[in-house]
Formats: C-alpha cells, sequence, structure tokens
C-alpha cells in the first residue's frame, strides 16, 4: 500500500495480550510505546488474575522491544505530527490489537488517523469508528471465526520481508515546502 501510495511505510510493534489457557483469544493488547487496552469482561470472566496479565504484559513488551530493534536498526520513527497516519492490519476479530494501535498513533500527533482492514467483525468496525477519523473495512461478514479464514494464503510474514518492504518504501522525511 506504501509503495502504491508513494508514501512512508512504518511498523507499529503491537501485541495481543492472550488469554492464559487461550492464548488466541484476545483479553487486550499494547502497543511499543506502552498504550494498552484491557477487556475488562473477559479478564473478570476468565478469571484472570494481576499476576497473570503482569507475565503477558512483560512477554508482549520483551517481543516488541526486539522487533522494534530489528526492524528500525537505529533508524529513528517517522514524525507523524500533522500527518495523516494509515494504520493496515490483516483484519479485525476483537480490534483491541487495533485500538491500541490508533491511541499509540493518536499519542505520537497523527492528525488524522485511517484504519484500512479486508475483514473484520461489525463489532470491532464499530468500536475502531469511535477512535479512528475513517475506517475502511471491505467485508463484515456475519461470521468471523479467524481472521486467517478469509486468506488463501495466511503465512506469518518473515522478519527478513519486513526489513526488505521498509527499505523499498519512500522516505518517511516531511517534504521540504521552500522550494
Amino acid at each position: 500500500m506504501a509503495l502504491a501510495l508513494q508514501a512512508p511505510l512504518e511498523i507499529l510493534a503491537v501485541r495481543k495480550l492472550g488469554a492464559p489457557r487461550n492464548p488466541e483469544l484476545a483479553i487486550g493488547a499494547v502497543a511499543e510505546d506502552g498504550t494498552g487496552v484491557l477487556d475488562q469482561l473477559s479478564i473478570a470472566r476468565l478469571r484472570v488474575t494481576d499476576e497473570m496479565l503482569d507475565a503477558a504484559l512483560a512477554d508482549a513488551c520483551d517481543e516488541m522491544d526486539q522487533r522494534v530493534r530489528r526492524y528500525h536498526r537505529g533508524r529513528p520513527s517517522i514524525p507523524l505530527r500533522g500527518r495523516t497516519a494509515i494504520v493496515v492490519d490483516d483484519g479485525l476479530a476483537t480490534g483491541l490489537t487495533d485500538l491500541a494501535a490508533v491511541r499509540a498513533v493518536r499519542a505520537r500527533g497523527a492528525e488524522r488517523i485511517v484504519l484500512a482492514v479486508p475483514v473484520g467483525t461489525s463489532e470491532a468496525v464499530a468500536l475502531l469508528e469511535r477512535e479512528a477519523d475513517e475506517v475502511l473495512c471491505l467485508q463484515t461478514p456475519n461470521a468471523l471465526f479467524s481472521v486467517g479464514s478469509w486468506y488463501r494464503d495466511f503465512a506469518p510474514v518473515s522478519d527478513e520481508q519486513v526489513i526488505e518492504l521498509l527499505a523499498a518504501a519512500p522516505s518517511g522525511a516531511p517534504a521540504d515546502t521552500d522550494q
């Protein structure tokens, strides 16, 4: 998408906090800057303790720190103040990871935030519409059992592919307006 728009490409590390006995079930999410969201209803219903939450948060933060260092390779983050940020994800199940992402991007000063996803639940889309300036979701099926089931190939993107894509994208430096 960044190449097609000739826009800079940036990563924003966000991790799902999975339920202790069902890691695929999101009970929260945290972004690399510490911006987090919790699903208090699920946490109470599943009897998740503070210790369990702390352990999930520590694991998520360790993983994000490693990825950010690997992907940025000392390069500073692209400034977002006064810019439009397009947050892209593979889909919305609960919407918690994207909610953390939108809040983190807002905290970095983005003037406008557009969330673009191919598929999502109507509940997750409604949740994100309250936070993002615009949500573009191509399909909101009646039943979304997993985001991956909407793809022919849902193989993970390798770290090497991410690094190559970041290197190939246009620079994130603000345009010189004096010319």
